[in-house]
Formats: C-alpha cells, sequence, structure tokens
C-alpha cells in the first residue's frame, strides 16, 4: 500500500530544456555586464542602465527558469513571498543609498 503523502502527482519541477534554456540565458546576462564594464563600451548613466536592466532580466531569468514562479499549482504565495522580499530589499538597499549619500554631502 502507497502512503497517502506519497509524491504521486508531478511538483511541475523543469525539465532539462527548461535549465538548459536558463542556463545559457544567465550566462549571456552576466556576460552583457562583464564585457560592457571591462571594455567601456559605455559610461555614465548608460552605463548604470545597461547593469540594472541585466540584474532585472537575470532576476527574472532565475524565477521563471530556476524557482519555477509559473508553474506552481498555486504560485499566490510564493508570490506573495516574492514581493515581501522585494519590499524589504527595496528598503535595505534605499536605506543604505540614502544613508550613503547623506555622509557623502556631510563631509
Amino acid at each position: 500500500m502507497v502512503p497517502s503523502n506519497s509524491h504521486q502527482t508531478p511538483e511541475g519541477h523543469g525539465s532539462f530544456k527548461s535549465y538548459t534554456i536558463g542556463f545559457f540565458c544567465s550566462i549571456i546576462l552576466t556576460l552583457i555586464p562583464i564585457t560592457v564594464v571591462m571594455n567601456d563600451w559605455l559610461e555614465g548613466t548608460w552605463n548604470s542602465v545597461v547593469l540594472m536592466t541585466a540584474a532585472v532580466l537575470q532576476l527574472m531569468v532565475q524565477l521563471l527558469f530556476f524557482m519555477h514562479l509559473r508553474e506552481e499549482n498555486k504560485p499566490r504565495y510564493n508570490l506573495i513571498s516574492l514581493v515581501l522580499g522585494l519590499v524589504i530589499l527595496l528598503v535595505i538597499v534605499a536605506g543604505s543609498m540614502w544613508i550613503m549619500l547623506y555622509n557623502m554631502v556631510a563631509v
């Protein structure tokens, strides 16, 4: 007799193809900022825009391909946890930047 809590149905884990696509997207989204910075292709604001865009896209690739945010039966709980984590991250990053900028002006 099989216990009722065994994994009878698939959990929505990714396939080899999904992991491979995610891996190559991650590699590309890592190499783009490295080459832009190392070769001094862009300066100032455009350099920051490319780095932040690549970071956001990298986050999306990680969430979709490796953390399976879109494949779960009830992704609402994962989404709520993600939003809470992003709010905490935003508060920490914004607070750190505010403190650093305030200390630069005060000196």
